[in-house]
């Protein structure tokens, strides 16, 4: 219990560190600033980051800046060499290379490809491009999972995730999920969950908890690609299929389920994840 309270003590000092970066990603970011936010000695800080976070500082900003690229070429029109100067790359041959590290594309494809994205019901398909992404209506019961609480910045929901991984140990894992509960915009109103299905027993008292997620209707899209483009694929689902489509979002969580249980040796191209939209039918006035 001490090494649990010490850990989520950890994780919620180094999610300060983290929220400065995402609040502010192209600031002047020192690691001694950053280490004083989080109340560490700048000596330990970077070995304590790395160790709650997965990842060092200094990768952390470059995914936090490329992500900023992503919205950047999704909703102006901005130049791919005026975005790469705007997320602090000196050269867009240099950004390039990067941002196809992040995502598997290059900027240009990745914004043509999200410029292309009207999304349509049950597979129809309003445009010859057949790698249009398209929405399907489906009907999905509910679901008893295992649920790890993500607390802290968003950029560490993959560590939440492994941390879920570890404390299932040997137990089977026949499913991956994350579920989403309120407006991400609001974090006071916002909950976070890695989640997971398995058939075998979890010891009660552990910080594992069992959620109950509702079914009901979806509207269901699947994505092919990083995860870093699954926001992207969630506002067009919202702006471009929504008002057209005859629903309207419901009050049920959002949902993830990432079709592959372990991304370990999968390039991110290929990862497919279905994103669960709750929708109701629309009201008339």
């Amino acid at each position: 219990m001490v090494r649990d309270r010490t850990e989520r003590d950890y994780r919620a000092r180094v999610a300060r560190a983290v929220a400065a970066i995402i609040g502010n990603p192209m600031a002047e970011l020192h690691l001694d600033d950053l280490a004083r936010l989080a109340h560490f000695s700048p000596f330990h800080f970077h070995r304590v980051y790395a160790g709650v976070v997965g990842e060092t500082v200094t990768a952390t900003l470059r995914r936090v800046r490329l992500a900023l690229a992503t919205r950047l070429l999704t909703s102006s029109d901005d130049s791919v060499t005026q975005v790469a100067l705007t997320v602090g790359y000196d050269s867009p041959q240099a950004f390039t290379r990067a941002f196809h590290q992040f995502t598997g594309q290059s900027p240009r494809a990745f914004r043509q490809q999200m410029r292309r994205s009207i999304l349509t019901v049950d597979g129809a398909v309003d445009s010859d491009d057949a790698a249009t992404p398209t929405v399907k209506i489906v009907e999905r019961p509910a679901q008893r999972l295992h649920v790890l609480r993500h607390v802290g910045s968003f950029a560490t929901i993959p560590h939440t995730h492994r941390q879920l991984r570890l404390r299932a140990g040997t137990r089977a894992i026949s499913e991956k999920w994350g579920a989403s509960f309120g407006n991400p915009r609001y974090a006071d109103r916002f909950r976070y969950y890695a989640a997971i299905a398995s058939p075998d027993p979890w010891p009660e008292g552990s910080e594992v908890e069992t959620l109950e997620l509702p079914g009901g209707r979806y509207a269901v899209h699947r994505l092919v690609g990083p995860y870093t483009r699954i926001n992207a694929a969630a506002q067009a689902i919202y702006t471009r299929w929504m008002p057209g489509s005859g629903y309207e979002p419901d009050d049920r969580p959002t949902l993830e389920h990432y079709l592959d249980t372990s991304s370990r040796g999968i390039a991110p191209a290929a990862l497919r994840t279905d994103l669960f939209i709750p929708v109701r039918n629309a009201s008339t006035s």
